[in-house]
């Protein structure tokens, strides 16, 4: 609200028009699911006054939730965008020690795991 100057119009997010358009959909959504629902088929007389009283406890529950999410909205402080945290970059970068993933394994060299030298045996004691 800081950065609010005289004359010009508010943006969305500090309006009171996005969240008083967001209630009055769910209210109009309410209306016709409890008109449709209420009245308990087509042979029967529709129920103008639960289709009102369930608008109207839409549309004051959304709007009590949107003005609370609206409130506790804020900021980012600038310093939490910069610094050198663990994950900055999803680049691979090269690993040294056991267990890295640095590059593709082949199978067939001399020593790779799960090949066998002359001589050696397998789980079974047989040679391959």
């Amino acid at each position: 609200m800081a950065h609010q100057k005289p004359g010009e119009p508010r943006n969305l997010r500090t309006s009171v028009k996005g969240p008083l358009m967001f209630s009055a959909f769910w209210a109009v959504v309410a209306f016709f699911a409890v008109l449709i629902f209420a009245s308990g088929g087509s042979a029967r007389s529709p129920r103008f006054d639960l289709a009102f009283t369930g608008a109207g406890i839409a549309f004051i529950v959304t709007l009590v939730i949107a003005a609370m999410l609206s409130m506790s909205y804020k900021e980012n402080a600038d310093h939490l965008g910069k610094g050198s945290g663990v994950n900055l970059s999803s680049a691979r970068k090269p690993s040294h020690g056991h267990g890295s993933h640095g590059g593709p394994e082949t199978p067939d060299a001399p020593g790779a795991p799960g090949t066998r030298g002359p001589g050696e045996t397998g789980p079974d004691g047989g040679a391959s």
